[in-house]
């Protein structure tokens, strides 16, 4: 396992993420022209209700579980990088903030009406028990949204090669952390397509489950119901 690979044992991804947490806000508004924002948004919107409550796994330094609270959310936050936690705190105190794992989420079966994981499920070494996990902490009926960065096809492909095998590393070497930047296209490339990874929801218990591209098919938000 390396960075180089984009496949990292948990402690490496853990002390990874730690290292960027200081400009990860800022390297996502770069990377993406500040359309992050935008696809939380319509990630919360998804499948975050008025009143539920709801699980943002993975949640960094917390923009999606700001934006699943703007949707009327009661949201828990939950990542294994402190250093993230900090800064999503500092952002939005008034939310609950939980440092826990994925693949051994610290809540009891069907706690949440709505789980929503940004850019996260990525960075598993484990991705089915990654969606076991999610599935178990849902009730009955409660709703999926899973945004991750995809590999889009057509035109668009030699573009998305240069920016994030090229210009992301290159950036990633002027930031504190910058090997980060070369573990996030290696770990894009070994990722399961939107095809695949819907398949993957499906045998964790998940029903209805439907995706859609954004940006010509760089980003990908999957929904799903938990059957």
């Amino acid at each position: 396992m390396s960075v180089a690979s984009g496949n990292l044992p948990a402690e490496g991804v853990r002390a990874m993420f730690d290292r960027i947490a200081p400009v990860y806000d800022a390297m996502n508004r770069t990377m993406t022209a500040g359309l992050d924002r935008r696809w939380r948004r319509a990630t919360a919107e998804a499948v975050v209700r008025p009143g539920d409550d709801v699980l943002d796994a993975c949640c960094g330094t917390g923009d999606l579980a700001v934006a699943g609270a703007r949707a009327g959310g009661r949201v828990t936050g939950l990542d294994f990088s402190e250093r993230m936690l900090e800064r999503a705190r500092r952002k939005a105190p008034e939310l609950e903030w939980v440092s826990g794992d994925l693949l051994a989420l610290p809540f009891s079966e069907a706690s949440f009406d709505a789980a929503t994981v940004g850019f996260g499920v990525r960075n598993v070494d484990d991705l089915p028990l990654a969606f076991a996990e999610l599935r178990r902490v849902l009730r009955q009926g409660g709703r999926l949204g899973v945004l991750e960065i995809t590999r889009p096809r057509g035109l668009l492909a030699p573009f998305y090669r240069l920016w994030f095998d090229g210009v992301v590393p290159l950036l990633g070497k002027l930031l504190p952390g910058g090997a980060a930047y070369t573990y996030l296209p290696a770990s894009v490339r070994r990722f399961p397509g939107p095809e695949d990874l819907a398949a993957v929801i499906a045998r964790a218990g998940f029903a209805d489950i439907r995706y859609r591209t954004y940006a010509g098919g760089i980003v990908a938000l999957h929904t799903a119901v938990a059957a």
